[in-house]
């Protein structure tokens, strides 16, 4: 009986596959830690601490605007992209302040100034083709407001949309 002679170990099917491996893991991986540190997180901000605090003072201001008993409804026409917004309530500055802020993508956030015209009614214009899901807050022009509204929506949407003290809601 003859023993037929292993072959080399670099002429062997096994040692390659997981060689492989090996450097596939190390490619993908290198791939993944090349792209974490050239992509900026947007959801992070630099100075989350000092943002974390403030939230006593937005709490304030919402607290304030039930207060006043001020509530608005708002209407973003979805051909025109008109912004029409009736306010209620103890308050009635020349100007307001809307901030459309896009949930995950804090460069797509809108700020809209809308102009006082008659009895609590304002009106602006908001950017064509508006979509998906925003958060909506409502405050007196001014470095300093005394109050602010919260509401949610979903563009296109031709429904009334309200804009409370409180959590976000939608009618």
């Amino acid at each position: 009986m003859q023993a037929h002679p292993a072959p080399p170990w670099y002429k062997q099917f096994w040692p390659w596959f997981l060689i492989g491996l090996l450097m596939l893991s190390i490619g993908v991986s290198s791939t993944f830690a090349f792209l974490a540190v050239l992509s900026a997180d947007g959801m992070v901000q630099e100075d989350y601490y000092e943002h974390g605090r403030a939230i006593n003072m937005v709490l304030a201001k919402q607290e304030r605007a039930a207060d006043l008993g001020l509530q608005a409804r708002l209407r973003i026409d979805p051909l025109t992209s008109d912004v029409v917004l009736d306010l209620e309530g103890d308050s009635r500055p020349e100007r307001l302040d809307l901030e459309l802020i896009f949930p995950t993508q804090d460069d797509r956030d809108i700020e809209l100034v809308l102009e006082h015209v008659r009895d609590g009614r304002y009106l602006g214009q908001a950017p064509d083709n508006l979509r998906y899901r925003w958060y909506l807050q409502l405050q007196p022009e001014g470095d300093s407001p005394e109050w602010r509204l919260v509401g949610e929506a979903r563009f296109p949407d031709e429904n009334v949309i309200a804009l409370t003290p409180g959590r976000p809601a939608a009618e």
